[in-house]
Protein backbone atom coordinates (compact mmCIF):
# COMPACT_ATOMS: atom_id res chain seq x y z
CA UNK A 1 0.00 0.00 0.00
CA UNK A 2 1.39 3.38 -1.02
CA UNK A 3 0.69 6.66 0.72
CA UNK A 4 0.54 8.91 -2.32
CA UNK A 5 -2.05 11.66 -2.73
CA UNK A 6 -5.23 10.56 -4.40
CA UNK A 7 -4.92 10.35 -8.18
CA UNK A 8 -1.11 10.12 -8.26
CA UNK A 9 0.74 7.03 -9.33
CA UNK A 10 4.19 5.93 -8.32
CA UNK A 11 6.39 6.55 -11.34
CA UNK A 12 9.66 5.74 -9.60
CA UNK A 13 12.16 3.77 -11.61
CA UNK A 14 14.60 1.44 -9.95
CA UNK A 15 18.13 2.83 -9.85
CA UNK A 16 20.72 0.24 -10.85
CA UNK A 17 24.39 0.31 -9.89
CA UNK A 18 25.27 1.46 -13.43
CA UNK A 19 22.71 4.27 -13.20
CA UNK A 20 24.20 5.42 -9.91
CA UNK A 21 27.67 5.40 -11.49
CA UNK A 22 26.37 7.57 -14.34
CA UNK A 23 24.79 9.99 -11.86
CA UNK A 24 28.04 10.16 -9.88
CA UNK A 25 30.04 10.71 -13.08
CA UNK A 26 27.65 13.48 -14.12
CA UNK A 27 28.09 15.19 -10.76
CA UNK A 28 31.88 14.95 -10.82
CA UNK A 29 31.98 16.30 -14.39
CA UNK A 30 29.81 19.26 -13.38
CA UNK A 31 32.21 20.04 -10.52
CA UNK A 32 35.22 19.70 -12.81
CA UNK A 33 33.60 21.96 -15.39
CA UNK A 34 32.87 24.59 -12.74
CA UNK A 35 36.52 24.52 -11.63
CA UNK A 36 37.73 24.80 -15.21
CA UNK A 37 35.40 27.72 -15.89
CA UNK A 38 36.82 29.53 -12.85
CA UNK A 39 40.35 28.80 -14.09
CA UNK A 40 39.41 30.02 -17.57
CA UNK A 41 38.02 33.23 -16.12
CA UNK A 42 41.28 33.80 -14.20
CA UNK A 43 43.35 33.12 -17.33
CA UNK A 44 41.21 35.57 -19.32
CA UNK A 45 41.61 38.30 -16.72
CA UNK A 46 45.37 37.70 -16.60
CA UNK A 47 45.57 37.82 -20.41
CA UNK A 48 43.70 41.14 -20.47
CA UNK A 49 46.12 42.45 -17.86
CA UNK A 50 49.12 41.36 -19.97
CA UNK A 51 47.63 42.96 -23.09
CA UNK A 52 47.14 46.25 -21.24
CA UNK A 53 50.64 46.02 -19.79
CA UNK A 54 52.11 45.41 -23.24
CA UNK A 55 50.38 48.51 -24.58
CA UNK A 56 51.69 50.60 -21.70
CA UNK A 57 55.25 49.38 -22.20
CA UNK A 58 55.10 50.13 -25.93
CA UNK A 59 54.62 53.80 -25.06
CA UNK A 60 57.90 53.88 -23.14
CA UNK A 61 61.33 54.66 -24.53
CA UNK A 62 62.97 51.43 -25.75
CA UNK A 63 65.99 51.80 -23.50
CA UNK A 64 64.11 52.94 -20.40
CA UNK A 65 64.56 50.50 -17.53
CA UNK A 66 61.43 49.13 -15.87
CA UNK A 67 60.94 46.77 -12.98
CA UNK A 68 59.78 43.34 -14.07
CA UNK A 69 58.58 40.83 -11.50
CA UNK A 70 59.74 37.25 -11.78
CA UNK A 71 58.49 35.11 -8.94
CA UNK A 72 59.00 37.14 -5.77
CA UNK A 73 61.83 39.35 -7.08
CA UNK A 74 61.93 42.43 -9.29
CA UNK A 75 64.53 42.86 -12.04
CA UNK A 76 65.33 45.91 -14.11
CA UNK A 77 64.81 45.22 -17.80
CA UNK A 78 64.72 47.45 -20.85
CA UNK A 79 61.29 48.04 -22.35
CA UNK A 80 62.25 45.80 -25.29
CA UNK A 81 63.23 42.91 -23.03
CA UNK A 82 60.07 43.32 -20.96
CA UNK A 83 57.96 43.36 -24.13
CA UNK A 84 59.52 40.09 -25.28
CA UNK A 85 58.86 38.45 -21.92
CA UNK A 86 55.27 39.70 -21.89
CA UNK A 87 54.70 38.39 -25.43
CA UNK A 88 56.04 34.99 -24.39
CA UNK A 89 53.77 34.94 -21.31
CA UNK A 90 50.84 36.01 -23.50
CA UNK A 91 51.47 33.11 -25.90
CA UNK A 92 51.69 30.63 -23.02
CA UNK A 93 48.48 32.00 -21.54
CA UNK A 94 46.71 31.80 -24.90
CA UNK A 95 47.74 28.15 -25.10
CA UNK A 96 46.42 27.46 -21.59
CA UNK A 97 43.14 29.20 -22.46
CA UNK A 98 42.79 27.11 -25.62
CA UNK A 99 43.49 23.84 -23.80
CA UNK A 100 41.05 24.73 -21.02
CA UNK A 101 38.33 25.57 -23.54
CA UNK A 102 38.92 22.27 -25.33
CA UNK A 103 38.64 20.37 -22.05
CA UNK A 104 35.39 22.17 -21.22
CA UNK A 105 34.02 21.25 -24.66
CA UNK A 106 34.96 17.58 -24.09
CA UNK A 107 33.22 17.65 -20.70
CA UNK A 108 30.13 19.20 -22.31
CA UNK A 109 30.00 16.30 -24.77
CA UNK A 110 30.26 13.76 -21.95
CA UNK A 111 27.56 15.59 -19.98
CA UNK A 112 25.24 15.61 -22.99
CA UNK A 113 25.71 11.87 -23.43
CA UNK A 114 25.06 11.15 -19.75
CA UNK A 115 22.01 13.43 -19.74
CA UNK A 116 20.59 11.60 -22.73
CA UNK A 117 21.07 8.22 -21.06
CA UNK A 118 19.69 9.29 -17.68
CA UNK A 119 16.69 11.18 -19.04
CA UNK A 120 15.90 8.22 -21.30
CA UNK A 121 15.63 5.95 -18.28
CA UNK A 122 14.27 8.28 -15.58
CA UNK A 123 12.38 10.91 -17.57
CA UNK A 124 10.98 13.59 -15.29
CA UNK A 125 11.97 11.65 -12.16
CA UNK A 126 15.49 13.08 -12.39
CA UNK A 127 16.58 16.69 -12.61
CA UNK A 128 19.97 17.29 -14.18
CA UNK A 129 19.49 20.99 -14.84
CA UNK A 130 20.99 23.71 -12.75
Amino acid sequence: MELLPQGQKNTATEVSWEDQQRINKFSSLINKKDDLQDTLKNYTVEKEYLDDLGLEIEMLDEEEKIQYKIGEAFFFLSADQATLKIEKQDEELASKISKTEETIDEIDEQLASLKKQLYAKFGSNINLER
